[in-house]
């Protein structure tokens, strides 16, 4: 069993050092899915949220949570991010709609990214929640995960 890093000879958590740990080009892209009501998605097609766009601001947002990471994660390193972008993409779906965020978030640097782009899609689906709740509060938030990493001592991951 793999040892967790996050523990101290007395027991208490603490933060990893990496300081020997090389720089190296680091990416991460996560994703989740949102299940949509027809009426939420006619809504946002014909500019019916009294909010604004929701994708729209949840992009800002998700990409605010990533740079936002290490505030909200404890035992997270405080990161330079280099790079942070949003997708959305809508799916129709026997019932209604599932809209699809994707983050990529890049750096160059000793620890990975993988928690700011988690961090990412889930403001940013948090966000999109709170955008479209006054039409449906029935969406349903799911599927988060991290799908590829690469860079670092451990090298590439692909969720299968």
């Amino acid at each position: 069993m793999t040892k967790f890093s996050h523990w101290n000879e007395e027991g208490r958590p603490k933060m990893v050092d990496i300081s020997a740990k090389e720089m190296t080009t680091r990416t991460a892209i996560a994703r989740s899915t949102i299940t949509l009501s027809d009426e939420v998605y006619q809504a946002i097609q014909q500019g019916g949220i009294k909010k604004g766009d929701p994708t729209h601001v949840a992009q800002i947002a998700g990409i605010m949570g990533a740079k936002k990471t290490a505030d909200m994660i404890p035992m997270c390193h405080p990161i330079m991010l280099q790079g942070t972008d949003l997708q959305f993409d809508y799916t129709k779906t026997k019932d209604g709609y599932e809209l699809h965020i994707q983050a990529t978030v890049k750096c160059s640097g000793k620890t990975g990214v993988e928690m700011e782009a988690l961090m990412a899609v889930s403001i940013a689906a948090l966000t999109f929640y709170d955008m479209c709740k006054a039409v449906d509060k029935a969406m349903v938030i799911k599927d988060t995960y991290l799908v590829e990493k690469t860079g670092g001592k451990s090298g590439t991951f692909m969720h299968k």
